[in-house]
């Protein structure tokens, strides 16, 4: 089984990430952690939008 995050489950922990920066309730200490994990949630989804798109545009140019 892969430990590799799904987009959906990417997206959910980087907006609660978001939602505790909006609500101010992340320390000072946790902060350079919470954004490290938030760019990396970030380069997650973005692969897997890459990823997904290629995909669409390699069936679509298969089709035609």
């Amino acid at each position: 089984m892969s430990n590799e995050l799904t987009y959906t489950a990417a997206f959910e922990e980087l907006k609660e990430i978001v939602d505790q920066l909006e609500n101010d309730s992340i320390s000072v200490d946790e902060l350079s952690e919470k954004m490290k994990r938030a760019t990396k949630l970030m380069k997650i989804c973005k692969d897997k939008l890459t990823k997904t798109e290629e995909e669409i545009n390699k069936t679509i140019s298969e089709l035609s």
